[in-house]
């Protein structure tokens, strides 16, 4: 689970901004909201960040995802810029580093990993970890004339220097060591641990258009889904669907295509290629209506069922297993009164998942029954056009009381985060 995170000269973000999860001492809806480690660390499950749209809500999540992928997906050649823009509305932040940093557990040890890079090199890498006395597993500086990676570990890590040098060969000066240790046959528990983490337990970036159907249809043909499990939460959603069906359809005109015109050899299509057949999977939803049942084709259903299908899928991941979802914009195609059901059910149900999302859904804001003010988060800009973030368990008492409406603060302006709006008329007249 993550118990902070933070960004730096990264898109929108000029300073350095935190994304918190450690729980406050209040005790509103705690069996609901917070886990708790061994260690007593009170972690909260879930995070909603609101704010005008271009306030860098989606930046957040973009700056987590651009993480993960700096770990799992290192760069193959060292002359390959890394994707992002830094803060670009000041004449020193192009020039300056930008700085990831992340805390979370694993198996209950608590990890601090922090990143600083630029468009063409991670400069400086550091890893450490809670076990239970601080200690330092590895820093990573990078050597900018020569192109090359240093790599010290800690006193309480025991690395072969053999196995040392070849992972600061494999590490390119565009790569993070742990994605170099994934591209090195050796085996350091420590990064090996780090390296699961960001690969089983945190997940890709939702986006409104992400083809969840997809994801959770290969989910449950390798087994991590069940089903059963889908239709069960589609039926506690009110969307009268009693099964889903899905079978293989062959498409034989596609492997022309994949080996004549688009892929010589397609290493990712072998299967198809060795069976000689192309197939997609066939989708469909079944529904009783007065003791008879019919199929609709995914696709025939409305934008909300097919969005929340895909939803049913997080939800079951997130209820069974460990998983951190990021979503942009969570409400896109739902219905409030389904917004709040995905939310609560996700909080009553799972133990040690966590869900980040940003949303447009003020709602939820006039229902104490549903949030905690330190799980409610708010993206403004300055005037410097820079990100800033702030919770709204920020606020003191002169503020935000007990029994204020939170709407009604939020949407006068006493919080932040709303855009700022002209008058309605608009004189599009050519002017002499």
């Amino acid at each position: 689970m993550i118990l902070n995170f933070s960004v730096q000269n990264f898109g929108p973000v000029k300073e350095k901004q935190i994304l918190s999860f450690e729980a406050d001492s209040s005790d509103h809806l705690e069996d609901q909201y917070v886990i708790t480690t061994k260690g007593g660390h009170r972690i909260l499950k879930l995070g909603l960040i609101y704010g005008a749209n271009a306030s860098g809500k989606t930046t957040i999540l973009r700056a987590l995802d651009f993480l993960r992928d700096l770990v799992l997906e290192p760069e193959e050649k060292k002359t390959a810029q890394l994707k992002f823009s830094p803060f670009l509305f000041d004449p020193e932040t192009p020039r300056n580093p930008s700085i990831l940093s992340i805390e979370f557990f694993q198996e209950e040890i608590k990890y601090s990993y922090v990143v600083e890079f630029n468009k063409n090199a991670v400069l400086t890498e550091e890893l450490t970890y809670f076990n239970p006395n601080k200690a330092n597993i590895f820093r990573r500086t990078t050597d900018v004339d020569n192109q090359f990676t240093e790599i010290k570990f800690g006193s309480k890590i025991s690395v072969d220097k053999v196995y040392k040098k070849t992972l600061e060969s494999n590490t390119l000066w565009n790569n993070t060591v742990i994605g170099g240790y994934l591209k090195t046959n050796i085996q350091v528990d420590e990064l090996r641990n780090v390296a699961d983490w960001f690969e089983n337990h945190l997940k890709r970036m939702v986006l409104t258009n992400t083809q969840l159907d997809t994801y959770v249809i290969n989910k449950i043909d390798s087994d991590e889904l069940d089903k059963n499990d889908i239709s069960r939460i589609l039926r506690k959603a009110d969307f009268n669907i009693s099964d889903i069906k899905i079978d293989q359809n062959e498409r034989p005109e596609f492997m022309e295509l994949l080996q004549n015109r688009v892929y010589k050899n397609p290493d990712d299509f072998k299967e198809w290629v060795k069976s000689g057949k192309v197939s997609f999977p066939k989708l469909e939803f079944e529904h009783t209506v007065d003791g008879s049942k019919y199929f609709l084709p995914f696709l025939s259903e409305s934008q909300g069922t097919q969005r929340y299908f895909g939803f049913a899928g997080l939800l079951a991941l997130m209820i069974k297993g460990s998983v951190i979802f990021p979503i942009d914009e969570l409400e896109t195609s739902l219905h409030p009164d389904l917004y709040s059901h995905f939310i609560l059910s996700f909080l009553m149900n799972s133990k040690s998942s966590q869900l980040i999302a940003t949303t447009h859904n003020r709602e939820i804001l006039d229902n104490k029954d549903i949030y905690r003010n330190d799980a409610i988060w708010f993206t403004d800009k300055n005037k410097n056009s820079a990100t800033e973030l702030y919770s709204l368990g920020d606020f003191d008492s002169s503020v935000i009381r007990n029994t204020s409406n939170v709407y009604n603060a939020y949407k006068i302006g006493k919080l932040g985060g709303v855009p700022h709006i002209g008058d309605f008329y608009i004189d599009l007249t050519d002017e002499e």
